[in-house]
């Protein structure tokens, strides 16, 4: 599985450009990273990071990429990485898509990344990956004028729609796969961020206000924020909820001897014990203060804590190194 991060403020620039790599990865642990990069109108603001109550107009075209309020501009960039490790195949799959409105334009910039781990099998992991956040668009996600609500919606839809189209794959292929998620939609400035099961995403997000003056020289530390909540059968709320449909939690923590999340797409023979693909979503506004944010899987988080991914990300991106050297390495 995977892992790549980066996030590095630059002098100001007229022109914003959005890139998409794919680079390597590392071993049972999927990985993809967004950049947030913060420009403001003149040199003299990125210098001071002193832009407050600068106005900047809205553009069309490409710039529909940008996010321009109260005189700053973010830029996203995208990195995904990936290796099997020791596993006979890699049961994983990502998604990098900077512009991510497909059939469904607005003026609204929308961008979307994600990571399904599989477990049983990749098939699941491929299906999420090619069609649910085609769902999630089918299902309202705003693309004119944000609504928290109605993306939040959207989002709950969307993984609804996905699960249940997946179950019926599975059970005309007679496969039993499955797969848990973390997904991320930057809707304008908003960020959303989705996830089943135990893959995680964490925001490196800067201590002060200062960041334009401060972070490129390591002059402050940057605090990792988990964005995301497993969801584990051993955890009492999820264990809960499979005993009550008539499921067994075993002195492992896993259901029936054999799965240990609770929440995941797919995994037809465990739907009717308790499991569901029910997200939790979490949004927040982008400022300033955030600099990238890390979506793993279990592998590289069984590996790293969210403060030693973010630690070693900032290191290498302080180094000056390009976003696919920022690969975290899940070691023996």
């Amino acid at each position: 599985m995977a892992d790549s991060a980066k996030s590095v403020l630059e002098e100001e620039t007229s022109k914003l450009e959005t890139k998409s790599k794919r680079g390597v990865d590392v071993e049972d642990a999927d990985v993809t990273v967004k950049k947030f990069k913060t420009e403001a109108t003149a040199e003299v603001a990125v210098k001071t990071g002193d832009c407050a109550g600068r106005k900047l107009e809205a553009v069309n075209g490409d710039e529909e990429n940008k996010v321009i309020r109260m005189g700053v501009k973010f830029e996203i960039e995208a990195d995904a990485a990936e290796d099997k490790g020791s596993r006979h195949t890699m049961e994983d799959a990502w998604v990098l898509l900077l512009d991510a409105s497909l059939d469904f334009p607005g003026k609204l910039r929308c961008a979307h990344f994600a990571i399904y781990d599989g477990h049983g099998g990749r098939l699941a992991a491929d299906y999420a990956q090619k069609h649910l956040h085609m769902n999630v668009l089918s299902a309202g996600l705003p693309r004119e004028l944000l609504d928290v609500k109605a993306t939040k919606k959207a989002i709950l839809d969307g993984f609804r729609k996905t699960d249940e189209s997946l179950l019926q794959e599975s059970s005309a292929g007679g496969w039993q796969d499955g797969a848990t998620a973390v997904c991320v939609w930057v809707l304008g400035q908003t960020v959303f961020v989705a996830n089943v099961g135990d893959a995680k995403a964490v925001v490196a997000r800067s201590l002060t206000t200062d960041k334009l003056s401060n972070n490129l020289n390591g002059g402050s530390s940057l605090k990792a924020i988990v964005l995301t909540r497993e969801h584990k059968a051993i955890y009492p709320q999820e264990r809960a909820r499979i005993q009550k449909a008539g499921g067994i939690v075993g002195s492992n923590g896993r259901l029936q001897g054999r799965l240990e999340v609770s929440r995941a797409l797919g995994d037809r023979q465990f739907k009717k014990l308790g499991v569901i693909a029910t997200p939790d979503i979490h949004s927040f506004e982008l400022t300033d203060r955030e600099h990238f944010i890390i979506l793993g899987c279990d592998g590289l988080w069984g590996v790293f804590g969210p403060s030693d991914a973010v630690d070693f990300v900032q290191k290498l991106l302080q180094e000056g190194l390009p976003i696919t050297s920022a690969q975290v390495i899940k070691q023996e």
